[in-house]
């Protein structure tokens, strides 16, 4: 590309294609219960020029609970902007009940509430009935962490910036959700649903906890847009005077995906929702899977091209080229989604 010339929308997904694949070698590196996600740049965060909750006098809790379509963008999730992430691994699955079964037996963790309700107790389903803090302890006993809300995002939308991890339709078949079923399904069930990289139901079953604190505005006012971990600090939530106020007060942990008792439009791969980190409640439908850094001998593209190529690199304003003036410019993210712009 000559200097000046500004990268279209076509060139952007080809870069962002690029960092999908690892060769036979590299994937005998990566647990059988993870999936590798390259480093690279993606798109995170949805703009709608109406969003669903604009102007509307509604609790927090019930504006998210009664957004019914799946393509309502709500305030929170803008603007859409571009993030660089180092290349990770994301587990597979939801933790299982067998899973977390094992932590609690090795540690002497208190177990998770719902473990003697029939519907959500079998070793295969999600683990459910867990605070942030019994998550992170979790992942932290596997040598894992929780993702970020960047990483979950990435891992969900894949190289192109779907709308689900399945494309960019609503497909009712490929996610437990809304109360269409009696309970969480097994962690590996939907496997038509599978996000590009390979990670399951990461829409529905059950919301997931990731590390980030909650900020409606987050998104506007990013600090840095290369491996972004949310707000420096929390933010504090007013009541609604409900019952609910466990879930609207206070300082708020971000939960991400959609559940089985949750409406269609919070399985959308953009969609933000929040629960205070010691509590467990919205617990049917609250679980978690866990993140870690590559190891650095998968740490390469499918062809064999090292991840940080000379050719581009981040720098404060975009990519650009080591050694040239030039900033390569990435085209504007449309107002408006449509399944045309993000095509998988």
């Amino acid at each position: 590309m000559e200097p000046g010339r500004t990268m279209t929308w076509a060139a952007v997904s080809a870069v962002l294609a690029l960092a999908t694949g690892t060769s036979h070698a590299e994937e005998s590196l990566i647990p059988n219960d993870m999936v590798y996600v390259a480093q690279g740049p993606s798109v995170m965060g949805l703009d709608k020029e109406l969003p669903a909750d604009s102007g509307k006098r509604l609790t927090p809790y019930a504006r998210r609970m009664n957004t019914p379509w799946s393509a309502e963008a709500l305030n929170d999730e803008g603007p859409a902007h571009m993030v660089m992430l180092d290349s990770y691994l994301i587990d597979k699955y939801e933790v299982s009940n067998k899973e977390y079964g094992e932590f609690v037996k090795a540690q002497g963790h208190p177990a998770p509430a719902y473990w003697d309700d029939p519907r959500l107790n079998r070793p295969e389903q999600p683990v459910v009935g867990v605070n942030w803090y019994d998550a992170q302890a979790y992942c932290e006993y596997r040598g894992k962490r929780l993702p970020t809300e960047a990483e979950w995002e990435k891992a969900a939308r894949g190289p192109h910036g779907n709308l689900y991890p399945w494309g960019n339709e609503f497909d009712s078949g490929k996610a437990n959700y809304g109360k269409n079923h009696d309970a969480t399904a097994s962690v590996d069930s939907y496997p038509n649903g599978v996000s590009y990289y390979g990670a399951y139901n990461m829409a529905g079953n059950v919301f997931e906890w990731v590390s980030d604190w909650y900020d409606p505005r987050y998104y506007g006012r990013l600090e840095t847009m290369v491996n972004p971990s949310g707000p420096a600090k929390p933010i504090w939530m007013e009541g609604t005077g409900t019952y609910v106020d466990r879930l609207t007060v206070g300082e708020k942990r971000v939960i991400r995906g959609g559940s089985w008792i949750a409406p269609e439009g919070t399985v959308r791969a953009t969609h933000r929702f929040w629960n205070h980190p010691l509590n467990n409640s919205y617990g049917v439908g609250l679980g978690f899977r866990c993140a870690k850094a590559a190891p650095p001998e998968v740490d390469q593209r499918g062809s064999g091209m090292p991840m940080s190529p000379p050719w581009w690199r981040w720098g404060e304003s975009g990519f650009q080229r080591p050694g040239r003036p030039w900033i390569v410019d990435w085209p504007s993210i449309p107002r408006t989604w449509s399944s045309s712009s993000c095509a998988r």
